[in-house]
């Protein structure tokens, strides 16, 4: 049986939802970036230190969607984009990613477009 996964994602936070019938599994993961324009520390060295809090916060999340072969990433900024970049560089793999834009949402209409994503997918399989 195939892993259908779906991932909402800004830089604050990702919702990780993992259809296992007949409930939806919610993971929500925070992330401990922070740019601040009003530190006394040059610019060069915040951007390092924000891109390393970036980089924890990807690991970490990769780290709960690994099983997934079908994953929909969805979410309002660059978050997505970069993830996927990250997945695709790190291990090529016969997972199937698609990415969309979607606005703010809360927990439970990820969970609901995740779900017919998943159905989706499952229907497409035969």
């Amino acid at each position: 049986m195939k892993t259908h996964m779906g991932l909402w994602i800004d830089h604050r936070k990702a919702v990780i939802v993992l259809n296992s019938n007949p409930e939806d599994e919610v993971k929500v993961i925070f992330s401990e970036v922070e740019k601040d324009p009003s530190s006394p520390i040059p610019e060069d060295s915040q951007d390092r230190k924000y891109q390393n809090q970036l980089n924890v916060y990807y690991d970490e999340v990769i780290g709960h969607i690994h099983g997934a072969e079908s994953l929909l990433i969805f979410g309002p900024g660059e978050a997505k984009g970069e993830l996927q970049k990250r997945l695709a560089n790190s291990k090529p793999s016969e997972r199937e990613v698609d990415v969309e834009t979607d606005d703010k949402m809360t927990d439970r209409q990820i969970a609901a477009k995740v779900h017919a994503y998943i159905e989706r997918q499952k229907a497409m399989l035969g």
